[in-house]
């Protein structure tokens, strides 16, 4: 269920987020998802009805924005999660050392119950296409994570974080149980 204001001040205060971090928050919160989504060639868009939410998150991709909705949805440590927040302003050098900037939308902004930030999902073998394309933007990381470097840069200016969730991290058994058990839920 979504916070109340009493309580996001609250979690704002214990993370003692900045002023700034907590307005950005807030029009998260209380903006319209910046864009619907539809499918493309290979994928199946839709809209999943979040009990957490109270409303309903679409998803570009039912083989992975989906399976990243039922954890968020399961997720104990996940206050809150919102589809397509507003565009976020990307940095980065080319490979051709040109600057780059341009505004991007991610796919979620998800406030748990110790931190908050955004995350990209894409496919695996996407990822490694477009870190071959430009490193400056997706790399693999030390940590055998995936990550975009300019969007990372981006939230920590606010004290957040920005993940990208890769098809390879999808546990399909628990994605399955999760589906099973759905109505059981409701």
């Amino acid at each position: 269920m979504k916070l109340q204001k009493e309580q996001f001040d609250v979690w704002c205060d214990r993370l003692q987020l900045s002023a700034e971090a907590r307005r950005y928050i807030m029009e998260i919160r209380s903006s319209d998802p910046s864009r619907v989504v539809g499918g493309g060639r290979r994928s199946v868009s839709g809209r999943f009805p979040s009990r957490k939410m109270q409303f309903t998150i679409q998803f570009e991709s039912h083989k992975v924005e989906l399976p990243l909705i039922y954890t968020l949805e399961h997720d104990s440590s996940v206050l809150e999660f919102y589809d397509q927040p507003p565009s976020i302003k990307l940095s980065y050098q080319s490979t051709d050392g040109r600057n780059q900037a341009h505004y991007y939308t991610p796919d979620f902004f998800v406030i748990r119950t110790d931190s908050a930030g955004w995350i990209e999902c894409k496919p695996e073998e996407e990822l490694h296409r477009l870190s071959e394309k430009n490193p400056n933007r997706y790399a693999l990381g030390d940590d055998e994570k995936w990550h975009m470097l300019p969007g990372e840069h981006f939230a920590t200016q606010f004290g957040l974080w920005f993940e990208v969730w890769s098809s390879a991290e999808i546990n399909w058994n628990l994605q399955r149980n999760l589906e099973f058990l759905q109505d059981y839920y409701a």
